[in-house]
């Protein structure tokens, strides 16, 4: 079990620090858990802030990992925990995963109800800019790959577009991700948060609408390609309504 730990500058409030650690899953495949703990000028008396992310394990399954190792800290309120917490989840890692697979099964089949009556939506949002391409695109891969959404991600000269479309709940998680997440990097190259998206449409799909298979990154030399991708599916109103202003 490999670990690499890292100290964040110290704050004001508390201290902040990330450690990597290597975990066997249940097919004895190693997923890299990226664990960043917050501790505030309290603690242990109050509870750190846990945030938990890995390449190899989806949004839900890090939300159930970061449910868990709170659960635990919770046993060991007033005294320190971190390595306690880390040991835990190093030991557990393979049934918390197990058991967020039984529950987001059931979950899905208690929703299915809820979905049909909501039906499919879509979302169309404008980036002002991506410094930091190729890492902004592959989060935006991962994040509609993990939530079940399918559409486009198009550049076009400095137009860059991100059309979704999938259950309403799913698209309302994406937003929140998008607007909250350190997706970008901004002049002095540091992490930032998406400060520049601009909703442009969310509503439900239409008979008339083409739903979308999967989801692509494409680029458009013209215009003309742009709005084409547009009309091919069903989505002719939706281009002129909201494309054409941003080249002005």
């Amino acid at each position: 079990m490999a670990e690499e730990l890292s100290l964040l500058v110290p704050e004001t409030h508390g201290i902040t620090f990330r450690i990597q650690i290597s975990v066997k899953e249940l097919l004895d495949t190693d997923v890299l858990l990226k664990l960043l703990f917050h501790l505030p000028v309290n603690y242990p008396s109050t509870l750190p802030d846990i945030s938990v992310n890995s390449d190899q394990l989806t949004r839900a399954q890090c939300m159930d990992v970061k449910d868990k190792l709170l659960e635990q800290a919770k046993k060991h309120l007033s005294e320190p925990m971190v390595h306690d917490l880390i040991l835990w989840i190093q030991q557990h890692l393979k049934y918390v995963i197990k058991q967020s697979a039984t529950v987001h099964n059931e979950k899905a089949t208690l929703s299915k109800g809820t979905s049909a009556e909501d039906g499919i939506w879509m979302l169309l949002v404008h980036l002002d800019h991506m410094r930091a391409k190729a890492k902004y695109v592959k989060t935006v891969e991962k994040w509609a790959s993990d939530l079940g959404l399918t559409g486009r991600l198009m550049f076009m000269g400095k137009i860059i577009l991100i059309l979704l479309q999938g259950d309403r709940s799913n698209i309302k998680e994406y937003l929140v991700l998008q607007k909250t997440s350190k997706v970008d990097v901004d002049s002095s190259g540091k992490k930032c948060k998406e400060k520049m998206i601009s909703v442009l449409c969310e509503t439900k799909v239409q008979s008339q609408h083409k739903r979308f298979q999967a989801f692509e990154v494409k680029e458009y030399s013209t215009l003309d390609e742009l709005q084409k991708e547009f009309e091919t599916a069903g989505l002719t109103t939706l281009f002129s309504e909201f494309v054409p202003p941003l080249l002005k």
